[in-house]
């Protein structure tokens, strides 16, 4: 049976061929397609997890248990998961265990644009990337055989555009795997130093071993075209290279990219007169090839920031511009923006009238900081605007604390922000927490997490209360607000802002596009009213605009949430 499937539904179809039980994430773009495709299949047994580090001790504790099992996560997620992963490598598994790393070249959705094949390295983990679906889902499986037969969790590499991309898949039966049998044994599964020294060295000779393995797997391959130039690539960038370079280069495909071959780079080496390493992002194969002795052409040449193609491949090794589509004129600009009637927005102006500095977080909010509402100051990562509003407080008093709050997602918050929550509480700054709370992961595409009262299938679960989870860590300070409500929204926010201890507002509204959500009747403008003063154009909803010099209401996107309306010192908006 053939389909047309994502690449990252293709792994999701890996998983269930490969007999793969139980299946932990956290939603992160280019990944989260991944844990959604497995959820379909009755077979495996899914969740959303807190945060990246959770999903991946739930994944390690059900394959040291005897169960296949696989966590998905995006690049930045990686450093979230790092503290098991590393100290994994040394564990190894019982049954099989794989980790999908999602990586983001060119940061189409991503706040960094890192390497993920350093982790493999440095955690000591054979890493496999595949080029195409199909090997999507032919190398999830070898990654189950790989695990087991080397002892060690395998990290499978994917980049946006195989994430994202669809091809033809062949389908194949569920191998119904046993589960193994779980034999206690603290020397190879409790890492007391005693134990840990002797395991490192294992974890050496395995690297070794795998080296060897390397050399003639069948994940990398040589494909001679007779030419005097060859293409040592990976991944997208092999496709890149191929449609750009077609039979006048031969090429070395790396499946396998950590650890990685050295005769096999050698042999090909030995026939072409010039050798390209072609990749995305760091010289990581580059390095290894220079450190072999083997003399190629690389970053020299190739960027180390953003996406390759195939246009830019074919200029950089020959110099030519390959023709592009034209058009009569310039695209118009269209920077993502908030949705209408999204519940954000109103909280959003509200901080900007209010002037204060905002430390923002990683969730739709972050869109807060575009023009026109301009209402963020700075963002990290997932959770870093509670603990960093702290230590901006920290630094700069008691008056800074009266000017300055932290947004965080309702999904961000149970990822990350609760630790950073204690820590205010525990180490007293005045410190003014917002959570926006939508009752829904938004930014990944409406995934269900612990606060919303649902799991992944959609089935109800134990939710949590945030009010009383705010008060258990020690603020004794929580208001609910309603962001349509705008007067109500500010009114809050002056109170917690004047309030001389910590404390947490809950912006609290569902998501304008989640089915449930009812909508009231689109708002239309009164010309008879309007005075074009624009004050209506200060919250940056899509559905409004001027013409002729009036505002307009677009009724097929306005969703009556009415917070324009409150803008309106002629009552011109109903």
């Amino acid at each position: 049976m053939k389909q047309l499937l994502l690449g990252n539904e293709a792994v999701a179809r890996g998983l269930f061929e490969a007999g793969v039980r139980v299946v932990s994430s956290y939603p992160g773009t280019p990944s989260t397609e991944i844990t959604e495709a497995a959820a379909k299949f009755e077979e495996l047994d899914c969740e959303w997890a807190p945060n990246e580090k959770v999903a991946a001790e739930v994944a390690a504790g059900a394959a040291i248990g005897g169960a296949r099992s696989f966590c998905a996560m995006k690049h930045v997620g990686l450093n979230v998961a790092a503290d098991p992963v590393f100290t994994m490598s040394y564990i190894g598994v019982n049954a099989g265990m794989v980790l999908a790393v999602a990586d983001d070249p060119g940061m189409h959705s991503s706040q960094n644009e890192q390497d993920s094949r350093h982790y493999a390295r440095a955690a000591k983990l054979p890493m496999l990337e595949p080029a195409d679906s199909q090997e999507c889902k032919e190398f999830t499986k070898r990654a189950y055989a790989l695990s087991e037969e080397f002892d060690t969790p395998v990290i499978l590499r994917l980049t946006t555009r195989i994430a994202h991309a669809r091809g033809v898949v062949e389908c194949g039966e569920r191998e119904e795997i046993a589960l193994k049998e779980y034999v206690k044994e603290p020397s190879k599964n409790v890492m007391l130093p005693a134990f840990a020294r002797p395991k490192h060295e294992k974890v050496e000779a395995r690297t070794k071993a795998l080296v060897e393995w390397a050399e003639g797997c069948g994940l990398n391959r040589i494909e001679d075209n007779g030419a005097k130039r060859g293409a040592i690539c990976a991944g997208a960038v092999y496709q890149y290279a191929k449609e750009a370079l077609g039979d006048s280069a031969n090429y070395l495909k790396l499946g396998l990219v950590w650890p990685l071959p050295e005769k096999l780079i050698r042999d090909f080496a030995s026939l072409c007169e010039t050798v390209y390493v072609i990749e995305e992002l760091d010289d990581f194969i580059e390095s290894h090839c220079r450190a072999l002795g083997v003399e190629v052409v690389g970053k020299d040449v190739f960027p180390r920031c953003g996406e390759l193609s195939q246009r830019l491949v074919k200029k950089l090794v020959d110099g030519v511009e390959l023709p592009a589509a034209q058009l009569d004129g310039p695209l118009p600009v269209r920077p993502p923006v908030m949705c209408c009637g999204c519940p954000h927005r109103g909280l959003f102006y509200a901080l900007k009238r209010a002037g204060v500095y905002v430390s923002g977080d990683i969730g739709c909010y972050t869109l807060g900081a575009s023009a026109p509402l301009s209402a963020m100051d700075a963002c990290i990562c997932m959770g870093a605007s509670v603990s960093a509003l702290h230590g901006y407080n920290k630094a700069r008093g008691s008056e800074a604390a009266k000017k300055s709050v932290a947004v965080i997602g309702d999904s961000t918050f149970i990822h990350s922000g609760i630790t950073s929550l204690i820590d205010i509480a525990y180490n007293r700054t005045n410190s003014t927490v917002i959570i926006l709370d939508n009752s829904i992961t938004g930014m990944t595409g409406h995934q269900q997490n612990p606060s919303t009262g649902y799991n992944i299938y959609n089935e109800p679960a134990q939710a949590v209360d945030l009010e009383a989870l705010c008060r258990a860590v020690g603020i004794h300070r929580v208001q609910v607000v309603d962001p349509y409500d705008l007067k109500e929204t500010q009114r809050v926010l002056r109170e917690e802002l004047e309030a001389e201890e910590p404390s947490v507002i809950i912006s609290r509204r569902p998501c304008a596009l989640l089915k449930s959500v009812k909508h009231e009747k689109p708002l239309a403008v009164d010309p008879e009213k309007c005075v074009g003063c624009q004050a209506c154009m200060g919250i940056g909803c899509p559905a409004i605009s001027m013409r002729g010099g009036k505002a307009q209401v677009d009724p097929t996107q306005c969703v009556g949430c009415g917070v324009c309306a409150a803008l309106c010192g002629k009552g011109a908006m109903a």
